[in-house]
């Protein structure tokens, strides 16, 4: 197709000037000629050819084939240029190649006639003329055939402006169009042929040849005009569609390699400490790996099973499915490194999946339930993306339970034995030696009230042995125990929990002693964050406050947001921007809003009998709002109407040669074509016993007086239109299945068997061609395919099986149903997260809680995309749906962590926080390094309804995780499903005695005496010398214990550890 434009907007082009360029580019981009598989290919050899007449001379048919024109829709076609772009010629001796620019049609007869019967081709040039010089342009334009071939200005002209009076006065742009035959219909035409014995002809070589065909006649139709030309040439065909297409499917090496570095950086990053035996970098980069191993098993599963690739699953796909599975590698590293100290080495990973197993579990598989649910939308390929991601988000499940346990445990083994961070094969210089300390109890220490927990600060000596090679490490008989320091929001919000560790180094000596400690910008860490500054903050009454109006005033927003969000998706938002291709759509969508579709029958009924219902649905389909009429001095383009028409005109041509004499009973021979046509259908019977019944010739008519073609001529008469009208079978573009048979008519051969016509077999399929115009919005496409269905939905309770084909209601019909799916789908999966939820965590107080916040999350996201004028279409469809799985992620884990700790709400909103909310923020983060790749991409498709809406979604899923569900936990959160434990002993009951000075503790009249003595498991680490620049912070004032000095009458034992001596320097 070719468009052309003005350069200066609002110019008119139907002068002079702009019809010559047209006909200079229209004439270069037909002159293309492209080489392949040692032929040459141009458009004569591949262009569609309306109607080609059958000759019994093979030589003769073959020249009339390389003459006939191709079919091309010009305005140049109501000048006598327009010939010029018929590049048919044929040979005969003694002459110069005929064209159409020099073509003689009588005289051609005259040299062809003593070769083959050509009255059947004398009519057809006789219905053909080259096109007139001064045809003008309004009313469209008339191809070679008058009688078939006239284009409708819609089709040629955009922009146009009339008089009052209708008159044309000017149009703003000229639209050609060459037709191409297709894969299919080019093998076919040259199978066999001698032409193309010597390269193994197939079906796949004839696509190749057009796509090459195309590519070189758009690059050369673009380069036709020179750049200061006051006109400009839009070119575009279906290859340069399929190339678009295909550049929006190619994975970008360098993109989906720059996102997994990113996140393989971060990972890394995110996860190193000071100190080497807490550091887990090399967990972070063997957790990046092992989720973008398990994306691509999951892929690889997904193309074993059948299931198509798309855009959406090249472009998208990798980096939505990485950012999701890292989130539970966080998560899991997080509650593996928070182990209870008291927690033996070979206990420490099944520990670490009961506390966060349940909570990977229920994310997993909702995020499933959230893509198979998305699979709901009627749409292939975005079906086959939500399966692809269900696939690939259970793999990820599988790879995180499975095998990163292992990772974690060969990292624990790594610290152990006192290596490097990454660099593991390396003995680490500071790393700190763990010693566990076995419980010991407190003696005649007891436990203040309202104190459940204790967390003692100790101070630990040690030094090296130089006879046994050992470090010996020694506590004091007597620990001198301190009340932990007060937390910023309270102490009842904070009292400590029993896996809090300080452990202190203090040097041996005498001296003024000096304490070690690094840096606070080494100590901050977002669990320290999250319990010192944003959980104080967060929980105060004001806050919940200004919390919950915030976030009304938000949905508020939503709600209003979500009245603008229309439907729709241009194939100009997919295109990249800036490029030809996206000119050129631009002005199609501007100028020439027309799309072609079909109204198809189909089998199950019978045509013949079933004619009235057939004129009838034509008539309710051709009364639509959208539909353009034919002109009124043209038929309607449906073969039914151009079969009456045609049994009509030979009937009447009969009618004449009867009353004249030249067609009797007995002979038909000097009557004309048509009227012979006439007598050999007049005569058949349709009984296979008596075919020929020689009475009817007088006694029937072809057609009735209903305009009715009696049944039991239907399917003979049929055979003989499409033998004999090859012109009007085109035009009616009827395609019908299964195709009528040939039949040549020779009006001298009186034989029986030239009598006997075969008769087609019933249809199964044919279709009545239509052109829709005006369609600029997504209401407009809706309001059209509305009708079009209402007009076969009538037609079938009249028994005529039919529906509507073409591109708008193979893009748009999803628009019909596309809201009703996706309140479906998001209220089904709203119902399926509550039920998981409920059932894993045995709570449907929180579930419910859960699935509040994530519906909240819904219309939000949906209202957003209003105010960013992203429409809705199945894309965004989809995303909106798996937001309520991807929303889990964000939720579960403060929801798991609020249920599984004891004391009020806020505490125990504020412990969920403490410890869920590094892994959930560094989830978020990893998922948004993931996605900014994608920011990157030349499609801005991409980049809005993927990049632009997956970010919100993430940025969404951290506020609602982080912020709002702990403020509705802390105010209507449900009790805790879990209950304090203690240890019992026997020496419980007996009170201890006073003792004076120091803290003394004493038995608790509040609390059962069993609570009164616990045990305790304290871990004591040996810290190396301070980095360079440390900060050192003075000790205290109190004299430091010395073995020494320490009675031995005391009557306690030091406790002492044991550990290799590290080597001298």
């Amino acid at each position: 197709m070719l468009i052309q434009t003005p350069r200066q907007e609002g110019e008119n082009v139907l002068t002079p000037e702009a019809l010559r360029l047209h006909l200079q580019a229209a004439l270069t981009a037909s002159k293309v000629q492209v080489s392949l598989y040692g032929k040459s290919w141009d458009l004569n050899k591949i262009c569609y050819k309306s109607g080609v007449p059958l000759i019994e001379n093979g030589m003769i048919e073959r020249m009339i084939e390389k003459l006939f024109p191709c079919v091309i829709l010009t305005p140049l076609d109501c000048f006598w240029e327009g010939a010029k772009l018929q590049g048919g010629s044929a040979y005969l001796p003694g002459r110069p190649d005929i064209q159409w620019t020099n073509l003689d049609p009588e005289q051609l007869l005259e040299e062809l006639g003593p070769f083959a019967s050509l009255e059947g081709f004398r009519e057809l040039l006789a219905k053909a003329q080259a096109p007139r010089v001064a045809q003008e342009l309004s009313g469209g334009c008339h191809g070679f055939s008058h009688k078939f071939m006239h284009w409708q200005e819609e089709l040629l002209l955009g922009g146009m402006a009339r008089s009052p009076q209708g008159q044309l006065l000017r149009a703003e742009a000229l639209q050609s169009t060459f037709l191409l035959m297709s894969p299919r219909q080019l093998y076919e035409h040259f199978r066999g042929d001698y032409q193309t014995h010597d390269i193994g002809w197939s079906e796949e070589q004839a696509g190749t040849v057009l796509q090459a065909w195309q590519r070189r006649f758009v690059q050369l139709a673009q380069e036709a005009l020179p750049e200061n030309a006051s006109q400009q040439i839009h070119a575009f065909s279906s290859a340069t569609l399929d190339d678009i297409l295909q550049a929006f499917s190619e994975v970008s090496a360098a993109r989906v390699a720059g996102g997994y570095l990113l996140m393989l950086a971060y990972a890394c990053v995110t996860m190193l400490r000071w100190d080497c035996a807490q550091s887990q970098g090399a967990v972070g980069l063997a957790g990046v790996l092992l989720v973008a191993l398990a994306v691509a098993s999951g892929l690889g599963l997904c193309a074993l099973l059948g299931i198509a690739f798309n855009a959406a699953t090249t472009q998208v796909l990798p980096f939505l499915a990485l950012g999701i599975g890292v989130d539970d590698i966080f998560l899991l590293a997080h509650a593996f490194a928070e182990a209870p100290p008291g927690t033996p080495l070979q206990e420490r990973m099944g520990e670490c999946l009961l506390r966060t197993g349940p909570s990977v579990a229920l994310t997993s598989i909702n995020n499933m339930a959230a893509f198979f649910m998305a699979a709901l939308v009627p749409i292939p390929a975005l079906r086959a993306f939500s399966l692809q991601a269900a696939i690939v988000v259970g793999c990820n499940f599988a790879a995180v339970m499975l095998v990163f346990p292992a990772v974690l445990s060969l990292d624990l083994h790594r610290r152990h034995c006192q290596r490097l961070d990454v660099l593991c094969c390396f003995s680490s210089p500071c790393s700190a030696r763990v010693i566990q300390i076995l419980p010991q109890e407190l003696a005649d220490r007891t436990v203040p009230v309202g104190i459940a927990h204790l967390t003692a600060t100790v101070h630990a000596f040690a030094h090296c042995d130089s006879s046994s090679q050992h470090v010996i490490t020694s506590l004091p008989p007597q620990a001198h125990l301190v009340p932990p320091p007060s937390d910023p929001l309270s102490s009842e919000l904070f009292s400590p929990g029993g896996s809090t560790r300080d452990l202190l180094g203090q040097e041996e000596g005498t001296r003024q002693k000096a304490a070690y400690k690094s840096l606070p910008c080494a100590r901050w860490t977002l669990a320290h964050f999250a319990r010192h500054q944003f959980a104080p903050l967060l929980l105060q009454s004001r806050a919940k406050a200004v919390v919950l109006v915030l976030f009304g005033a938000l949905l508020g927003l939503s709600l209003y947001g979500a009245t603008l969000v229309q439907d729709g998706l241009a194939l100009t938002d997919v295109v990249p921007r800036g490029t030809k291709e996206h000119a050129f759509l631009s002005a199609q969508l501007r100028y020439f809003s027309l799309y072609e579709v079909a109204l198809v029958t189909q089998g199950g009924f019978d045509y013949a009998h079933a004619q009235r219902a057939l004129f009838d649905l034509h008539q309710r389909f051709s009364s639509l709002k959208a539909v353009l009429p034919p002109p009124a001095t043209q038929a309607p383009r449906t073969w039914l109407h151009y079969y009456r028409n045609w049994l009509q005109g030979i009937q009447a041509a009969f009618d004449q040669d009867w009353a004249s004499g030249r067609i009797t009973r007995h002979s038909y021979r000097n009557g004309s074509e048509d009227g012979a046509l006439a007598y050999k259908l007049l005569i058949q019977t349709g009984d296979a016993r008596e075919p020929l019944d020689f009475s009817q010739l007088t006694t029937r008519k072809l057609v009735d007086t209903e305009g009715l073609v009696p049944p039991e001529l239907f399917y003979v008469g049929l055979t003989v239109w499409v033998s004999s009208d090859p012109l009007g079978l085109a035009a009616s573009q009827a395609n019908f299945y299964p195709p009528p048979p040939e039949w040549l008519h020779d009006k001298y051969d009186t034989t029986g068997e030239n009598l006997r016509i075969p008769a087609a077999q019933p249809l199964e399929f044919a279709q009545f061609p239509f052109l829709l115009r005006g369609l600029q919005k997504t209401e407009d496409f809706v309001e059209a395919i509305e009708g079009a269905r209402a007009a076969c939905a009538e037609a079938g309770q009249a028994g005529v099986r039919a529906y509507p084909s073409g591109s708008p209601f193979l893009f748009w019909e999803q628009y019909l149903g596309l809201r009703r799916c996706f309140l479906l789908a998001v209220c089904i999966l709203l119902v399926c997260t509550f039920l998981v939820c409920a059932l894993l965590l045995l709570n449907p107080w929180t579930a419910g809680l859960i699935v509040l916040v994530l519906a909240v999350m819904t219309v939000e996201l949906f209202g957003i995309m209003g105010f960013l004028g992203i429409k809705l279409s199945a894309i965004p469809v989809v995303i909106l749906v798996a937001s309520v799985g991807i929303g889990v992620e964000f939720t579960v884990h403060v929801a798991l962590g609020f249920l599984t700790t004891q004391g009020s709400r806020n505490l125990r909103a504020a412990r969920a926080l403490e410890h869920t909310f590094a892994p959930v923020t560094d989830g978020a983060v990893s998922t948004l390094l993931g996605l900014l790749m994608l920011a990157g991409s030349n499609f801005d498709f991409i980049v809005r309804y993927f990049f632009v809406v997956l970010t919100v979604l993430t940025l969404l899923g951290l506020l609602h995780g982080l912020v709002l569900l702990p403020v509705l936990l802390s105010i209507l959160g449900p009790p805790p499903e879990v209950v304090q434990m203690y240890k019992e002993s026997p020496e419980a009951l007996r009170p201890p005695a006073p003792r004076a000075g120091g803290l003394r503790w004493g038995l608790s009249p509040t609390l059962p005496q069993s609570f009164a003595r616990v045990t305790t498991s304290m871990t004591v680490a040996l810290h190396p010398p301070p980095l360079p620049g440390a900060y050192i912070h003075p000790a205290s004032d109190e004299p430091p214990w010395s073995p020494a000095a320490t009675p031995a009458a005391n009557g306690s034992s030091n406790l002492t550890s044991r550990g290799p001596c590290p080597a001298p320097e």
